[in-house]
């Protein structure tokens, strides 16, 4: 155990351990990623996805296990009965910060089919893992702001087509789709110039999870609502490393996916957008009034 160890010292053990690791696994996967695109037959391409995942899985799984020897965070987890490693999830969270992903994926390893985020298209060239995440099938997307689409209104659409092409892969391997619908990390700023009507939160935005739930919701086993709340306000992606996290709160909700909720066009149908933002804001409100609640249980 190393948990005795001052705090920027800890950080830099994680950190290389963790740079170690990624370094090793990715070469790895890597490789077999060449080998899945030599042979052009679905049945090869499944079975090499697979294995993608469990060195996924692995790599994940160490990185857990070099946390947990560094770090005295103290866990409140709720809502984790009943999950199961077969079929799938969309899991949507708010977004606090950059430590918010090594907590999802401490929590739900190998718990829930192996979370795949949608990316922004500039992250396939962050060193190792933009190739990681392209071997492992995760979805790059460029999203249009409305200035951009006004200016360029034959791009209309066009994000929905990559999502729908995304989803087509996740068809024959379960897998765990996860969306932010923040879009971004809360911050304060962020906040005050949206003018978001939430006091802990971001305005969600909800078309792209009815994209993805009109492609692949009939397959969905349920959403995972997660709520994350760090009481001291440190989100950093050091600050998690260095232990210096006091405490991690989480509370997960399985929320069944109305039929009426996959089965309308989010783009076209003004009447169905309205009712998905309708349902979609209603789950952002009682995340919001949740976040105040845990203030009071775990005060900063």
């Amino acid at each position: 155990m190393l948990k005795w160890l001052p705090a920027p010292v800890k950080g830099v053990v994680t950190s290389a351990g963790m740079g170690v690791n990624t370094v090793i696994l990715v070469s790895l996967l890597l490789a077999v990623s060449v080998l899945k695109m030599a042979i052009p037959l679905r049945a090869w391409r499944t079975l090499t996805s697979r294995i993608l995942i469990q060195i996924a899985e692995l790599w994940m799984g160490v990185n857990n296990f070099l946390q947990r020897m560094t770090q005295s965070t103290t866990w409140h987890v709720q809502g984790m009965e009943g999950l199961k490693y077969e079929g799938w999830y969309f899991v949507t969270s708010n977004h606090q910060g950059w430590c918010d992903i090594l907590v999802l994926q401490r929590l739900f390893n190998r718990r829930i089919p192996m979370l795949k985020f949608f990316l922004k298209k500039e992250l396939i060239w962050v060193p190792f893992l933009g190739l990681a995440w392209w071997a492992l099938d995760f979805p790059f997307m460029r999203r249009f702001s409305k200035e951009f689409l006004k200016k360029h209104p034959d791009m209309a659409g066009k994000d929905l087509v990559a999502t729908q092409k995304a989803c087509e892969k996740f068809r024959h391997i379960p897998v765990s789709v996860m969306n932010f619908m923040e879009g971004t990390r809360f911050t304060r700023e962020k906040h005050q110039a949206q003018k978001s009507p939430y006091i802990n939160l971001l305005k969600p935005r909800a078309g792209g999870a009815s994209f993805v739930l009109s492609s692949m919701g009939q397959q969905m086993r349920s959403m995972l609502n997660v709520t994350l709340f760090y009481p001291n306000q440190r989100t950093s992606f050091w600050d998690f490393v260095c232990g210096r996290i006091q405490h991690v709160v989480v509370q997960v909700e399985e929320v069944a996916i109305p039929l009426e909720m996959i089965q309308g066009d989010y783009e076209n149908d003004a009447v169905f957008r309205q009712n998905f933002q309708n349902w979609i804001n209603k789950i952002w409100q009682d995340k919001d009034n949740l976040i105040e609640t845990l203030k009071l249980h775990y005060p900063a």
